[in-house]
């Protein structure tokens, strides 16, 4: 048995040959984050709704920390009063800080929102993606399912799931993701149903891929960028769900800020001109809606394999 012996010369050799896969690993990722950069630069309304995305998602993270009273304080000597310079968004019929409520509430609907699509998302695109690539009497069966779940008015439908369970977050979020499912389930399903008899289609079967493969790393990347769209749309339904369910009395309970809540307490004091008790809230819940609109066309170009250079 031989030993070989290290020489300066042979490490000097041997350490582009182990720093090659790192380059290479580094490579796509850099190129898809300049990808994302001149999306974000060749689209300025891009670029605005992830700028408001951001300001959201530090809200909800950091809103806690940030806000200049506790949101469930209450206060008898500050009821009622108008927005000033003590008090931003002026403060309810119990003396609680309006704007630190409407801050830290954003944590709470952003959550279930975001929940709520990720598991219509998940649910919706492996159903829709076996019934599309297997067709038969599994796409008969899928969708029979899913034109019943849609025959239903789907508000109605999330208000008697919610009823039926109760009305925790837990609960709000599987209403909103059970009537969301559909709408993924049938995008994708019609995706692969046009992809799956594709020339790359047959071209990664041919090279020994397995169905689950070429569904998954094959066909499935190509109906990401329509979905990416529903997905920002499904961002702002979800929002307006729980804010709706809240409004009627089937949300979230009582003192726990949530914009549906402080709209719907608001409102019964419009009339004796106390506006900014429901204006706010509403107008953040707007903002958030919009923001979610304008990313859907951002993240389709982001995601679209076609659209990389």
């Amino acid at each position: 048995m031989t030993e070989t012996s290290l020489t300066p010369d042979t490490l000097v050799m041997a350490a582009p040959a182990e720093e090659a896969p790192v380059r290479a690993a580094a490579k796509p990722r850099a190129a898809m984050l300049g990808h994302v950069l001149y999306v974000l630069r060749e689209n300025p309304v891009t670029g605005l709704a992830f700028a408001m995305f951001a300001f959201f998602v530090g809200s909800a993270l950091l809103g806690a920390w940030l806000v200049p009273y506790d949101p469930l304080a209450t206060d008898a000597t500050a009821t009622l009063q108008p927005p000033s310079a003590q008090h931003w968004f002026g403060t309810d019929n119990l003396g609680r800080d309006v704007f630190s409520r409407v801050i830290v509430a954003t944590r709470l609907d952003l959550m279930i929102s975001v929940a709520a699509v990720a598991m219509s998302f998940v649910i919706g695109s492996v159903l829709g993606a076996v019934a599309g690539y297997r067709g038969g009497l599994i796409d008969v069966a899928t969708s029979r399912v899913l034109d019943t779940i849609m025959a239903f008015p789907l508000f109605v439908l999330a208000m008697g799931i919610v009823a039926a369970l109760g009305n925790t977050v837990a609960n709000i979020i599987y209403a909103t993701a059970i009537i969301n499912i559909p709408f993924y389930a049938r995008l994708v399903r019609a995706e692969v149903n046009i992809r799956r008899d594709a020339g790359f289609t047959l071209a990664a079967k041919l090279a020994g891929n397995s169905d689950a493969r070429v569904l998954a790393f094959h066909i499935f990347p190509n109906a990401l960028p329509p979905m990416m769209v529903q997905v920002s749309l499904n961002l702002g339904w979800a929002i307006l769900n729980a804010a709706g369910l809240s409004f009627i009395g089937l949300g979230v309970r009582p003192p726990t800020p949530e914009w549906g809540i402080m709209v719907a307490e608001g409102a019964n004091y419009i009339v004796s001109g106390e506006w900014w008790l429901a204006l706010f809230p509403g107008l953040w819940l707007m903002l958030a809606v919009f923001t979610f609109n304008l990313m859907g066309d951002g993240l389709r170009d982001i995601v679209d394999p076609r659209q990389r250079t």
